[in-house]
């Protein structure tokens, strides 16, 4: 905009400044603590956790009142997450590394520091600017000092964060709004799926095994390491690849066809239930037609439905059930992980009628299941929708494309 000068970001802020003397005098004295968790994507803080000087002074960063941080790492940094820090414990606190810090320099105004951070340009050249591999990239330090954009003067910048602050809170509102309805729905379609796998009274369950040919384990990294892995080979299935109940391979997680013939003792069969065996129970799908000689992962589990027992698709169910993830993580081992394995799958009690009762409940759940996920799809594009106009309203209005003074008097 006229009258703005390009200015560099080190010229207007000071990065990932150092710990006050005062603090270092005073190793006992809480401050609040931010692990990444913490730090949200529309720039919203939990301030509940604290933590003494002494056992964070190092190897965390820090910051004050007034700082803004912003995530640096992938896929964080590209999703928004940074905030301007304020109602810190005793006005400071540690956090993740995986941030950097920026203190305004006099003359420049910490909320709308924040937006220059939050624009579409700023994370699209910090993208680009990435180092190091897969998703361990970082926006490097020397980009931030170096970003280039049109300053405007104090009272220019007051203008701006001002009107931000107001309309990005009332997006927020609305995003809020349909997140709890999204909620709501996820809950409602998974009350569906308890319904198609609810017993009938007086019958008894049977455990998965009974109702399976076979329930086989991915093979070990022994036999299969991901710098096995080449482009476009024959697909390997991990839990990551199983998303909405359908087997998603990606085109980079695959392994040549000499690999996949060795290993044919893994390979996949359309109507299998393909199951990840780490992290978030349940989780499974049916393998598609496609999917015919593609892998079993090291993650997953492989279950053959016994044709006369159970409908591949009713399988399914029964496992992503609500009742059947809870038992699952009742039953699974690892400390730091829930972990399957075989003999804890094929124990996993369901309800299995008859083929025919089987086929009517999966008739009339697939009904309902498939309103739920239209109107989940709708609501879910209606916020990617509001995230690009929120994005894209900071963008013009801190480059200048927008003139926040003409916008005000319109509204």
């Amino acid at each position: 905009m006229s009258g703005w000068a390009q200015t560099r970001l080190r010229y207007v802020t000071d990065l990932n400044p150092p710990v006050r003397a005062d603090l270092l005098a005073a190793l006992d004295t809480e401050l609040s603590f931010l692990p990444m968790d913490s730090i949200g994507e529309n720039g919203s803080l939990n301030l509940e956790r604290t933590r003494p000087i002494a056992e964070v002074r190092n190897g965390y960063s820090y910051f004050e009142d007034g700082d803004v941080a912003f995530a640096k790492v992938t896929p964080c940094f590209e999703n928004g997450k940074g905030a301007l820090m304020q109602g810190l414990e005793n006005g400071a606190g540690f956090g993740t590394t995986e941030i950097t810090v920026l203190r305004p320099k006099t003359g420049t105004n910490a909320r709308y520091l924040r937006y220059i951070v939050q624009s579409e340009m700023f994370r699209q050249l910090g993208v680009g600017a990435m180092t190091g591999a897969g998703g361990l990239k970082r926006v490097p330090d020397d980009f931030t000092r170096d970003f280039k954009t049109d300053w405007p003067g104090a009272v220019d910048q007051e203008r701006i964060a001002n009107f931000l602050d107001d309309k990005t809170a009332r997006i927020d509102a609305l995003i809020a709004e349909k997140e709890r309805l999204l909620s709501l729905l996820g809950e409602s379609r998974e009350s569906v799926t308890e319904l198609a796998v609810m017993p009938t009274d007086g019958t008894p369950l049977k455990p998965l095994k009974r109702v399976t040919l076979r329930i086989i384990t991915g093979p070990f990294g022994s036999a299969l390491h991901s710098s096995e892995y080449v482009e476009d080979g024959v697909p390997v299935i991990n839990p990551s690849h199983i998303v909405g109940n359908s087997v998603c391979p990606d085109r980079n997680v695959s392994v040549t066809k000499e690999m996949a013939m060795s290993l044919s003792s893994y390979w996949l069969s359309p109507g299998e239930l393909v199951v990840g065996r780490r992290g978030e129970m349940g989780r499974c799908a049916v393998v598609p037609l496609e999917g015919k000689g593609w892998l079993c992962g090291t993650g997953s589990l492989l279950a053959t439905p016994d044709p006369p027992q159970v409908l591949p698709d009713y399988l399914q169910l029964v496992v992503s059930s609500r009742a059947s993830k809870d038992w699952l993580s009742l039953e699974s081992v690892g400390s730091t992980m829930e972990n399957l394995n075989g003999e804890i799958l094929g124990r996993l009690p369901g309800f299995f009628p008859s083929i025919s009762v089987q086929a009517d409940r999966l008739s009339r759940a697939h009904v309902a299941l498939h309103t739920h996920d239209e109107l989940i799809k709708h609501v879910a594009e209606h916020i990617a929708r509001l995230r690009e106009y929120r994005s894209s309203l900071i963008s013009a209005a801190v480059t200048g494309q927008l003139d926040v003074g003409a916008a005000e008097v319109a509204a």
